[in-house]
């Protein structure tokens, strides 16, 4: 039965995923969105519902371990393994206005997890203050999106529009994707815990690699599809509008809904979240080189994910450190590829 009970939630994550990516391109065509802007928006908004939902029962409960933890763990599985794998299948162009405007805006997100953390706790109103922050920046995100795909209609065309009726089945669609997608993700989770625990491994490690890693299943499911379909700008702004969602909605929403602060681990401000930090900022010369994600760059992407969960079973089986200088290595390993790439586009430029 756990057998059946994964490939069911597999299933699930596969179809979700191709319907969700198909039934937004034509949303965003419908809206005069371009798809990169409804990547970071509505399927990353989607996409990261597993995330919140485990954010709000786990602080609700009062695990608050399991609520920053979740947040953090699925940033560093959204860049490294999600992009990872995306880049496996296919090369991944970045686009300019992403490097120029949401790539800042994610590293100065992400930046805010140590700030409101400082003092080993978020309180309600800083909790508040990162849920505001979200409405607002997705609704900039959206108006920026509309304003840049009229100005680019030839002559002053106006962006074509559907009927409202039509806009309406597209987002019943979506929801229904949703729906498979935060289902497979149950599914998946549940049969994957149970195969640990009967493999004794510890509830710590489950909460810090199964438990992430399943909430953001859909988001993996959504750009490797995404990336098979050829639609890649929503491949990206999925994982990085996911990564935005997850500190401001997810963590802000956690905090708010907390009946103390949230605590914030110290065991997460001495080495997860600046991992997280450092793997954010490993974005930029990665998008900017050649102006997308080799396969290169995507094999180290996942070398460095599967360097941190080996790290976080050792941890889990009572390793005093973590043991990170070959996971620093590994790092640098990255940034020398980066650079011998700009080198080489370089010299062909020349």
């Amino acid at each position: 039965m756990v057998v059946v009970q994964i490939l069911a939630g597999l299933a699930f994550l596969l179809v979700g995923g191709d319907l969700l990516v198909r039934w937004s391109s034509r949303l965003a065509l419908g809206l005069g969105i371009p798809s990169l802007v409804v990547g970071l928006t509505v399927v990353s908004l989607g996409t990261s519902a597993p995330e919140l939902a485990v954010g709000l029962v786990a602080a609700w409960n009062g695990a608050a371990e399991m609520a920053v933890g979740n947040v953090v763990g699925s940033n560093l599985f959204n860049v490294l393994a999600i992009l990872g794998v995306s880049a496996l299948v296919a090369p991944l162009v970045v686009s300019r206005s992403l490097v120029r405007r949401e790539l800042p805006i994610m590293i100065g997100v992400v930046l805010l997890v140590p700030v409101v953390g400082w003092d080993g706790a978020i309180s309600r109103t800083e909790g508040g203050l990162l849920v505001v922050a979200m409405a607002g920046l997705v609704w900039w995100m959206v108006r920026q999106g509309r304003a840049e795909a009229a100005a680019a209609e030839p002559d002053g065309e106006p962006v074509p529009q559907v009927s409202g009726k039509v806009i309406l089945l597209l987002l019943l669609g979506i929801a229904l994707s949703l729906v498979l997608l935060v289902a497979g993700s149950r599914f998946l989770v549940a049969g994957a815990v149970t195969i640990a625990q009967a493999l004794g491994v510890s509830e710590l490690v489950i909460g810090l690699t199964v438990v992430a890693v399943g909430t953001s299943l859909p988001e993996l499911a959504a750009s490797v599809v995404a990336t098979f379909r050829g639609e890649r700008d929503i491949a990206i702004g999925n994982v990085v509008g996911s990564n935005i969602f997850n500190v401001l909605c997810v963590l802000g929403g956690s905090g708010l809904l907390s009946s103390a602060p949230l605590p914030v681990p110290a065991e997460a401000m001495s080495f997860d979240i600046p991992l997280m930090i450092a793997t954010m900022l490993l974005c930029v010369p990665v998008f900017l080189t050649h102006g997308h994600i080799s396969r290169i760059e995507g094999i180290l992407f996942l070398a460095l994910y599967s360097g941190y969960t080996a790290l976080l079973v050792a941890y889990g089986a009572g390793a005093s450190t973590h043991g990170a200088p070959w996971l620093v290595l590994l790092l640098v390993l990255t940034l020398g590829v980066v650079a011998w790439e700009i080198r080489s586009s370089r010299r062909k430029v020349a």
